[in-house]
């Protein structure tokens, strides 16, 4: 399954690109992160390995994203008309997906970020959802992107957010 997602940011695309790539700012943009470890390599370099743990709803998803494109590397004085590159495989139980992140002068205070999604699945469950629900994943992509334009632009933190929209943090009664 693939599916590409975009969205425009009121922020100048250096300033964007330095708040994707700063893994300590994680938690107050993406929803559900209960964990975002570094196993391996230098957070944020290509061939860094992490554990990553989101909690959606009553459901646990651990994985493992392997930084696979960063480009250019050092993400000060990025030349204008040239297009910034992250990208990641991650994999978890039954899926694999790869996400390829392009980042964009839309204007002089404007960035546009655009994301191409690919998932491949190996179990039947995850088959099954990949069939049935292709929205879901799109639809999270999207949520993600909006809470980090939020984020960028509001200083919205997503753990912050009302209880009716915020996910669940995990329990022991609310995780299998």
């Amino acid at each position: 399954m693939k599916y590409t997602v975009s969205l425009e940011i009121g922020l100048p695309r250096e300033r964007v690109v330095q708040l994707l790539a700063d893994q300590e700012l994680l938690p107050k943009w993406l929803r559900g992160l209960v964990l975002h470890e570094p196993l391996s390599g230098v957070p944020g370099q290509v061939g860094t390995k992490s554990r990553v743990v989101l909690q959606m709803g009553q459901q646990k998803i651990e994985c493992i994203e392997t930084i696979t494109r960063r480009e250019p590397a050092d993400l000060r004085e990025i030349p204008k008309h040239s297009v910034v590159h992250f990208e990641r495989e991650i994999v978890g139980a039954g899926m694999w997906s790869v996400v390829r992140d392009r980042l964009t002068e839309a204007g002089p205070e404007t960035t546009l970020w655009a994301s191409e999604n690919e998932c491949r699945f190996s179990s039947l469950l995850m088959r099954l959802v990949g069939l049935f629900m292709p929205g879901a994943f799109r639809k999270q992509s999207q949520q993600h992107m909006e809470d980090f334009k939020a984020f960028a632009e509001l200083g919205t933190d997503v753990r912050e957010a009302p209880e009716a929209t915020r996910p669940r943090r995990a329990t022991r009664s609310n995780v299998a």
